[in-house]
């Protein structure tokens, strides 16, 4: 099909220890709609990638430029971006090195980040991994609402370790357009509202949040994962953003 800025290309983005497969539900509802969805996984989340504990936020972030371009994206034919969870630090990568290409970011459950920020600069240097925790740990962490059993056990099954480098390292961002660009929050796990009041209140993990110029926000009330708990209602979050007019 054809993409226009109506309705652009959207390329999902999962998080932490996940790959394109967790985006298999929506992809499913966005191509029902019509949509061209692509879910991409990040360098280091692919078991099958012998080097993957080495990559690092520039790998991730040079990957998702390639899949932009690969798909015949352009300032005139701008994308979508979708990203979950911790793709938020390459996604900000990209908005800060190519605004001109992103028509719209998506952060689900998640958000953009600020320059100089790790995910974990603590974690030891001879730590070259970080598998997927306990539920019970993770449950301290991000809500687990509305994933079944049988979800439960898929994650645990296909998750991969998170590379360390990409943990350890700080973000870099130099050029203020990123925070031009249009941006939508589906606010999950806490409401759009508290998200909003801990923005302005200057809270670290969402004090960039209030430095956007443009922001939409939809709640869609669930745990950290919407993509398994509501995705029919994500892929309509996501094509309610994509489908707004710049």
């Amino acid at each position: 099909m054809t993409t226009t800025t109506s309705s652009p290309t959207i390329i999902l983005i999962a998080g932490h220890w996940l790959g394109a497969w967790a985006w298999d539900e929506v992809v499913e509802h966005l191509t029902t709609e019509n949509f061209r969805a692509i879910a991409m996984t990040l360098p280091g989340l692919d078991g099958d990638d012998p080097g993957r504990a080495e990559r690092t936020l520039d790998d991730q972030a040079s990957a998702v430029l390639d899949v932009i371009t690969e798909h015949g994206v352009s300032a005139d034919q701008p994308v979508t971006l979708v990203a979950h969870n911790g793709a938020n630090a390459p996604v900000s990568l990209v908005l800060d090195r190519h605004p001109e290409l992103v028509h719209r970011v998506v952060w689900v459950d998640s958000g953009p980040v600020a320059m100089g920020s790790a995910v974990a600069p603590g974690i030891p240097e001879e730590l070259a991994e970080l598998p997927l925790p306990s539920f019970e740990l993770l449950a301290q962490q991000a809500s687990l609402e509305g994933l079944s059993t049988e979800y439960l056990a898929r994650f645990r099954a296909r998750a991969v370790p998170q590379p360390g480098p990409v943990l350890r390292q700080p973000i870099e961002l130099t050029n203020d357009a990123r925070r031009r660009v249009r941006t939508t929050l589906v606010c999950c796990s806490i409401p759009s509202a508290q998200v909003l009041e801990l923005a302005r209140a200057g809270h670290a993990l969402f004090a960039e949040v209030a430095n956007l110029e443009h922001l939409d926000v939809i709640d869609l009330p669930t745990g950290h994962w919407p993509m398994w708990s509501r995705p029919r209602d994500l892929a309509r979050a996501i094509q309610t953003a994509a489908s707004r007019a710049t």
